[in-house]
């Protein structure tokens, strides 16, 4: 199995991010997630590591708009040369606004806070020098396992930090900043329909921005209820897509304590609307986030349960381009994704 991966990654690695309540605490989406994961891969007969291909900014742009992605790319440079204690001392800061536009009235401005505060979501989703960059070669991990799924008609991985699903169009959140996932179904939708099925713990807010009203895509998420979880305002059970995208989206919002009986069954009927919807290739935004005892979730998923998800989701006989989303529970990490890559190889 093709494992796509860069060492590009390491280049973000914020020093901080602030959490719940204002809290200032170390950066949960470290490169460490990405050693765990590689250090179990490495022990396996069947992963093939390999680099991604370049496939330039046109994918990326087809989903995101072109004024964020320039912003991701020049916001370092302009905060340093704005900020002379930040120049001095670049490797204790992140840049993150301390203003968030209410969509529903606002513009992005000239000020770089402004814009900031614009093109960014939270304060988990901090940019420092490398960020842009890595960002960049992880969505061409994702476009890399796209292509070979496309090409060899068998699955591969995108082994993608940073992470995709909470970007959306014009935006950065919950540690992501270009959508992976969807800029790979982007591009794979030109040579057939397309399901995107995401089994993070937390809603792909992001993806499904990107998706809501097309129909050449069915997106389904799986995730813990915005009405107790990040991301808060996306992820209900009644947002099912607008205009030509109506009935293509799906979120199933799960309680608290959700068990391995609980996710199958939702997991069950998601894959019943992707047989139903025929497509021809699926991308599985997979977030590890659900296991139990996650400190950034409140499911109970076992590692059995995570065998049974890859095998109920390989059931479906589609070419998959399994795409790396969340996970912090490192000790287990590469254990965990490794259990489910296995009913893939």
């Amino acid at each position: 199995m093709k494992i796509f991966y860069s060492e590009k990654h390491r280049d973000h690695y914020p020093p901080y991010e602030v959490f719940d309540g204002g809290k200032r605490v170390e950066y949960f989406e470290n490169p460490d997630r990405m050693d765990k994961i590689l250090s179990v891969l490495n022990k396996t007969d069947w992963a093939e590591l390999t680099e991604p291909s370049d496939f330039g900014l046109d994918p990326i742009l087809a989903v995101h708009d072109r004024d964020y992605i320039t912003f991701l790319a020049s916001c370092w440079t302009e905060w340093l040369a704005s900020d002379p204690e930040v120049a001095a001392t670049p490797e204790q800061h992140a840049f993150l606004p301390a203003t968030f536009a209410l969509r529903r009235k606002a513009r992005p401005t000239q000020s770089l806070h402004g814009r900031g505060g614009y093109y960014m979501m939270d304060l988990s989703a901090c940019i420092v020098a490398g960020t842009y960059n890595a960002a960049l070669a992880s969505a061409n991990c994702a476009l890399s396992a796209a292509n070979e799924i496309s090409k060899n008609q068998r699955s591969a991985f995108g082994l993608c930090r940073p992470p995709g699903h909470h970007a959306g169009k014009d935006y950065a959140g919950g540690y992501c900043f270009i959508n992976n996932a969807s800029v790979a179904a982007n591009w794979l939708s030109s040579k057939g329909k397309v399901a995107l099925l995401d089994i993070d713990y937390h809603a792909g807010n992001g993806t499904q921005d990107i998706f809501y009203e097309r129909s050449d895509v069915l997106t389904i998420s799986i995730h813990g209820d915005p009405d107790y979880e990040y991301p808060h305002y996306a992820g209900f059970a009644d947002e099912t897509g607008a205009g030509e995208g109506l009935g293509f989206h799906k979120n199933f919002p799960l309680p608290k304590a959700t068990g391995d009986e609980g996710y199958l069954a939702a997991l069950d009927e998601a894959l019943e609307m992707i047989r139903k919807f025929a497509p021809t290739y699926l991308i599985l935004s997979t977030g590890m986030d659900t296991f139990d005892g996650d400190p950034l979730g409140k499911f109970h998923i076992t590692r059995e349960g995570f065998a049974k998800i890859g095998k109920r989701i390989t059931g479906l006989n589609l070419p998959t381009a399994v795409i790396m989303e969340g996970g912090y529970a490192n000790e287990a990490l590469g254990t965990n994704v490794v259990t489910l890559l296995e009913s893939f190889k």
